[in-house]
């Protein structure tokens, strides 16, 4: 028996009918690399069950205590059945992706039995008229509350309910024995509780003071620049309106050498480049339906606290910084640099400022004080007047470098799902996996009736993005041309000179991209330094056949 952390129990209390709170994914797989070329559905039941069996968090349930007044336990379930956890079904004719993407949003709206472990799993087959499944391919659909999970954490768990080789059952396994715990009494959870409210009492008030300090800290480097003060004011749009109980889901995929690109041309972070994209998106979608606001919209940035203050024993260990979108900047490049300098403030600000913290207080009250906050919260609409600043989460994860296998069957494609929050009705995740990144987009049904529609923005975006880049490095490599014919007795000076003309103009264009209006969109991007054809061959030599394996192309802790 554990107790949940402060954090693991914040996504307990804001549980709602409207906004659940579990995560998800959809996997799609090619069961030809399993034995004998097919897969049975008893096989991945199987498959599931031999590895659940090692992870007690699977097999464990919430233990709620009387009255509320503390935070809940994890026991493991005695009467855990797995085939009550996993599903089989198939889809509706004709079997085409939209079909799989109303299927995938309705599973994804229903809330979680919270008396039973926390997750299910949806085999689904009659994928016939999807592009680019293989003959005979299936997907599975996974649900996880995200008090089991956070995700950065995702990576871990992924290992967990996937095998590394197409051939399991060839795999020796160990004798392993299941225990189940005893739940507790009444009078026990009750004398914990009191002991458990006393110490968190004393580490609210030490909390709070610890707080306070930071701020003050955070307010004197403000006032000495050291800390820049990023803006975290958006105005709304049709995602900030009270969250209704539907679902809707969409995903467009893009070359990772595509994103690299960009990234190079523009001498940026892979980070910058998805957030420009989704900037794109959101401009070609509001545009449409003459709500683009002409102030910059913000999105909220999960961040992984385990490099920054070290592992705990939670299951969740995240925070969250904003950065603005500059979706009142038109020229594609000109918004790309706009969005690397304001990801580049959120990330000081957001390892300084102790608001990187705000979801603990969801969690450091006794379910018996926050549950009726949240419920009038969602019940009562406040979201129409409670400014919250941002337009979207935009979550980053890295996938595996290597290839995964669920009974013999392997994975070729997968999109994460995020959860929405009530206010905030959209909701970006990022996945990259065998040289091709993801953008998963799930909404409010109501407040995005026409996702089909919004990921051709997305991909609108990724194009125009992508062209421009393009032409950035045509333009660079016309100009390494015209210098390679210099006189070889100047070519030292000639470098030197470049790479501080070079350095002077990423200074000069960052600058003056930080201090252009809405009103003048950025112009000239920063020029990516010029590389010869000798270096380029080498890095070329150097990172072959390694899409992502030492660049990880995205990370929640490098917004």
């Amino acid at each position: 028996m554990k107790q949940l952390g402060v954090l693991d129990s914040a996504f307990i209390n804001l549980e709602h009918p409207n906004t659940p709170q579990h995560v998800g994914g959809l996997g799609i797989y090619d069961p030809s690399t399993a034995p004998g070329g097919f897969v049975r559905f008893k096989g991945v039941i199987a498959n599931f069950e031999r590895r659940l069996l090692k992870h007690t968090i699977f097999r464990s349930r919430l233990l709620k205590v009387p009255g509320n007044v503390d935070r809940p336990y994890w026991v493991e379930d005695a009467n855990f059945d797995v085939e009550f956890h996993i599903r089989h079904i198939a889809l509706p004719q004709p079997g085409d992706w939209r079909q799989l993407c109303i299927l995938v949003a309705r599973l994804h709206a229903r809330p979680l039995d919270m008396n039973r472990p926390l997750w299910e799993a949806y085999i689904i087959e009659g994928l016939d008229n999807i592009p680019g499944v293989p003959k005979g391919g299936f997907a599975i659909y996974t649900k996880m509350h995200h008090s089991l999970v956070d995700g950065a954490g995702g990576s871990s768990i992924m290992s967990v309910i996937h095998d590394l080789e197409p051939d399991p059952a060839a795999v020796p396994q160990a004798p392993h024995t299941v225990n189940v715990d005893v739940a507790p009494g009444a009078l026990y959870l009750a004398t914990s509780s009191a002991v458990n409210n006393v110490k968190n009492s004393v580490k609210l008030l030490t909390g709070g003071v610890g707080v306070l300090r930071d701020l003050g800290k955070m307010a004197v480097g403000m006032a000495q620049r050291k800390i820049p003060i990023p803006s975290i004011k958006s105005p709304r749009t049709r995602f900030n309106t009270p969250v209704g109980p539907h679902r809707v889901f969409e995903a467009a995929e893009f070359p990772l050498k595509d994103i690299k690109l960009i990234k190079d041309a523009a001498n940026v972070k892979i980070n910058d480049v998805v957030l420009s994209v989704v900037a794109g998106g959101l401009r070609h979608y509001l545009n449409h339906h003459n709500e683009l606001p002409d102030e910059s919209l913000s999105v909220s940035i999960p961040l992984d606290m385990r490099t920054r203050r070290g592992m705990t024993d939670e299951n969740n260990q995240i925070g969250s910084v904003f950065v603005e979108l500059h979706t009142n900047i038109g020229d594609p490049l000109g918004r790309l640099q706009a969005v690397y300098n304001s990801s580049q403030e959120a990330k000081i600000y957001g390892e300084n400022s102790p608001l990187v913290d705000v979801l603990k207080l969801a969690g450091v009250m006794s379910p018996a004080l926050t549950r009726p906050l949240v419920n009038s919260y969602s019940n009562n609409q406040w979201t129409r007047h409670v400014p919250l600043g941002i337009s979207s989460v935009v979550s980053n994860v890295a996938g595996p470098t290597f290839p995964l296998y669920s009974a013999g069957a392997q994975m070729v494609r997968y999109y994460g799902l995020g959860l929405l929050t009530p206010g905030v009705g959209l909701f970006h995740l990022i996945f990259s996996s065998n040289g091709i990144m993801t953008m998963s987009i799930l909404g409010d049904r109501d407040a995005m009736p026409d996702p089909a529609f919004y990921r051709e923005c997305v991909e609108k975006s990724f194009a125009e993005l992508l062209s421009a880049a393009k032409q950035l490095e045509s333009k660079s490599a016309a100009f390494q041309a015209a210098n390679s014919t210099a006189p070889k007795v100047a070519q030292p000076a000639v470098k030197r000179t470049a790479k501080s003309a070079s350095s002077t103009a990423n200074n000069s264009a960052r600058s003056s991209v930080k201090k252009q209006s809405a009103a003048t969109p950025v112009k000239k991007p920063v020029a990516r330094k010029a590389k010869s054809a000798a270096a380029k061959s080498a890095v070329a030599k150097k990172t072959a056949g390694d899409d992502e394996g030492n660049v990880v192309p995205i990370k929640n802790v490098n917004p």
